[in-house]
This record gives C-alpha cells, structure tokens and sequence, in this order.
C-alpha cells in the first residue's frame, strides 16, 4: 500500500492512481478545531474519492497526526488500530472542566501553592504502566450506539466502563505552573484527557487538558506528514483532479 508522506510527495501523481485503483494512505498533520471527520471531508473534496477513513480519532482541540486510507485501502484501517500512540501534553492544573479539555469552561478553582516539582514528579511517574481508565464522558465512546458527548451535553449521567490501558512511557518536559508540559507514549484507547483529570485528582487539587498534540502513531511520525493545504496545493499543482472550488469551502 502507498503512503503518501512528506518523502514521497515527488511519487504523487503515482499515488493518486492507486488510491483510486488499489488504495492507498497518507498521513495528515491535522490542525487545531477540526474534527477527524472534517479531514476526511477536506480529502474527498480534494480528491474526489468518496471511500476515506481515519484511524485514530483525534479531538477537535488535538493537533497531529491522522493516518488516512482512501479507496480499497480502508480495509486495512484496523491494521493501525492497535498501534501505540504518542502525544505532547500540555495540563493546567489546579482548575477543572467538565470535558477534562478546553472545550468547556474551567470550574472549581483550587490553591496550588503547596505543590511543587517533586510531587508533580512523583505523580505523574506514578501513572507509567497500566491503569484502569474511566473514559471521559465528552467522548466518542459509544453507549447504546449513541456517542458519550450526546449524553454529556444534555447533562444526561450515564456509567462507563473502566479500560485497562498502558501508559508505556512519560517524561515531563517542564514544570511553569499551573502548566505542566509532558510527552506520553500510550496504548491505543488512551483518553489523554482522561489522564490530565486523574494526574489533578491524584495531586488534590484538579486539572485539565489544556493542549495535545499527537507526534506518532507506532513508527508514523508527525513531521513526516502533509496538510490539508499542501495536498490540495499538490493536486492542483499536478492536475489531478478539476479543483474548480478551493477546500478553503471547509474550512
């Protein structure tokens, strides 16, 4: 299967005939208030391919990488499923929210003056390894087919099941609080959110994600992927396709 990257945009003419014919993938550096599902609108404009997955939902207020599969290639899509995943954090703490990101206002303000660097080290080194994880109820997880968010929203409580997930590796990269900056390599299914919330509620005074960007899925890196824009510059560049209307439409 081809896979469009930043190495290999030079092939693009020869991989656009395979993601018509046989599929193929590419690997998206998504931007900031987009859903996963606008990346794959954004690509079926551009490309004029209507069979397009994701794997690996991001949240609209997540950056990073997506691996996308066009054509006869979204067969494939849980070939990556289970593949570690790889953020840069950001948490503030000493506050929360009820989505455990920036998407809902920051409630329940605590004191943090009492915390300081070696017991955010101790804490946040406490959660490598595996845990149960209460998924975030602003989430995608479905609950009778219907999203957890739906139920959310209307301020509808509903019970989810904890997952056993692995946080395989985290390393804090700076402490300037109430932000604490970190890098974490995590099991497929790990709610970064999640984490951020049980990181406050284990230091007593609260937290939320306040920024994430995803860097790799397994060994796909971030800065070997495109944008929006630079694909659809490349198709027009290239005369793929009849862009007769800019996917500026979706944005």
């Amino acid at each position: 299967m081809f896979l469009l990257t930043r190495n290999t945009i030079d092939r693009i003419v020869q991989w656009f005939s395979e993601a018509e014919t046989i599929g193929a993938s590419l690997l998206i550096d998504k931007e900031k208030n987009w859903t996963s599902f606008d990346v794959v609108a954004k690509l079926r404009r551009i490309t004029k391919i209507r069979k397009i997955g994701h794997t690996g939902t991001l949240d609209p207020l997540a950056t990073g990488l997506l691996i996308i599969c066009l054509g006869k290639a979204t067969k494939q899509i849980s070939n990556f499923n289970d593949d570690s995943k790889t953020y840069q954090a950001i948490i503030k703490i000493g506050v929360t929210t009820k989505s455990y990101d920036g998407e809902t206002a920051e409630e329940n303000l605590n004191p943090i003056i009492h915390i300081n660097a070696e017991s955010i080290t101790d804490t946040i080194l406490s959660f490598k390894g595996l845990y149960e994880q209460e998924p975030p109820m602003y989430s995608a997880k479905k609950i009778k087919g219907v999203p957890a968010y739906k139920f959310a929203r209307n301020d509808e409580k509903v019970e989810l099941k904890n997952k056993l997930i692995e946080i395989r590796d985290i390393q804090i990269k700076s402490i300037e609080l109430p932000f604490i900056s970190f890098n974490v390599v995590c099991s497929a299914g790990t709610y970064i959110r999640a984490l951020a919330r049980d990181i406050g509620e284990k230091l007593g005074c609260g937290a939320y994600l306040y920024e994430l960007r995803r860097t790799a899925v397994g060994d796909y890196k971030v800065e070997d992927a495109l944008t929006i824009d630079e694909i659809n510059n490349l198709f027009k560049e290239n005369s793929l396709v009849n862009n007769d209307k800019s996917v500026q439409e979706f944005q």
